[in-house]
């Protein structure tokens, strides 16, 4: 398992080498190009891997290749930006520039510390988006991550991809984009794609881009008051003070659950993702800033809530679908801020839907409930670990 140290030690290794090749080896004139250039490319990558990602993942059916579609995009978009911006600084900034010896020496080290920083910052986003166990580049959260903790991520030293993202979303925030920001389509981007990846060696991490359906007029609504635990129906699940619990339709297609590749039939709810926006802001979804709610689980019965763990399969078989059913209809129980309204609804790595505005109770539609084959062939062993009846 990698440590959290050994990756401190490998960001402080790249921030050093980037000081010492800079003050070395370069003019501060084109150390501050070339940390800008870094920081550019960084930018371009973020900005536009997904869009090239979406079209690989489309065309491509190797079970090897579409997993690795997003990572190898955000690398080559980075690499061929830094490499043409960089050959058109070193032609049009000559080496005579000199500023002085102690701002060449002072500034040389502050662009080298920068450019460190990016470069470190790049190579654990994209490690990350990279399907790779959950203990590589560093483990985010614990493998058996709580709602609760999702708040406190570990962070490496200087917080180097935090960096790295939180300078994309000043950057695409209403100015880069024009329409969309990436802070609203992906809040807290490291802690997404690092969930999205749980259980990964036996879940794909992206799926067809049309593998769910979103109702378009009546999706979300309140969840009843008196739902109760489906493993234990004696007890209540009640929502933490300050949360809504809201029921949100989910529709699963039955042509997405073959492809291994992208198989969208097995996730965990950690790759279900509801986009949440203060209610002031709900007239503008894709911009400003956002926060991500997972679901706590499905309804079982109109009544009784399938609790589910973060890191926990949910598994959907062709046998579920009704002989003439294109689409899997699975209600899903999020809790919501108090103030916060349901915008998007994202799945996997790469999908993410329009939702419709909530609706009152008297609105909502029969319950869509759902029980897993794997239920309807086990018990529930007297010794499992115990669920949450209070969310």
């Amino acid at each position: 398992m990698v440590s959290l140290l050994m990756v401190n030690l490998i960001v402080l290794l790249i921030i050093i080498s980037c000081v010492a090749y800079l003050y070395l080896k370069s003019t501060l004139a084109r150390s501050f190009a070339t940390t800008i250039v870094a920081i550019c490319a960084s930018i371009i990558a973020f900005g536009y891997f997904e869009i090239l990602s979406s079209l690989l993942i489309n065309q491509v059916q190797s079970a090897f290749l579409v997993p690795w579609a997003s990572s190898i995009c955000f690398l080559i978009l980075f690499v061929a930006a830094f490499a043409g911006l960089q050959t058109v600084v070193i032609n049009l900034i000559p080496d005579s520039i000199n500023f002085g010896t102690i701002a060449e020496k002072s500034g040389r080290i502050i662009c080298g510390f920068f450019l460190g920083l990016t470069l470190a910052g790049f190579l654990l986003s994209m490690l990350l988006i990279a399907p790779l166990p959950d203990k590589y580049p560093y483990p985010r959260f614990e493998a058996d991550v709580k709602i609760s903790d999702i708040a406190k991520p570990q962070k490496v030293l200087f917080n180097a991809d935090g960096f790295t993202t939180g300078l994309f979303n000043m950057v695409s925030n209403g100015s880069f984009s024009g329409k969309k920001s990436f802070a609203a389509l992906h809040p807290d981007f490291l802690d997404q794609v690092f969930l999205n990846r749980l259980a990964s060696d036996e879940v794909s991490v992206v799926t067809d881009s049309k593998a769910i359906q979103i109702p378009a007029k009546i999706a979300v609504w309140p969840a009843p008051q008196d739902m109760k635990d489906a493993v234990d129906p004696n007890q209540l699940v009640k929502s933490k003070n300050g949360f809504n619990s809201m029921i949100v339709r989910i529709g699963i297609e039955k042509k997405a659950i073959s492809n291994k590749a992208k198989n969208a039939g097995i996730f965990t709810p950690s790759q279900l993702r509801l986009i949440c926006k203060r209610v002031k802001d709900v007239k503008h979804p894709l911009l400003g800033y956002a926060i991500n709610v997972y679901p706590t689980g499905y309804l079982k019965t109109a009544d009784q809530l399938q609790l589910k763990r973060l890191n926990e399969k949910i598994s959907i078989k062709r046998s579920d679908f009704n002989d003439n059913d294109k689409v899997l209809w699975i209600d899903f129980v999020f809790d919501v801020p108090a103030g916060f309204v349901p915008k998007l609804l994202e799945f996997k790595q790469n999908i993410v839907a329009l939702v419709p505005p909530p609706v009152n109770t008297e609105q909502a539609p029969e319950a869509a409930t759902f029980t897993e084959s794997i239920e309807l062939k086990t018990e529930p062993k007297k010794n499992a670990s115990k669920r949450r009846t209070s969310r």
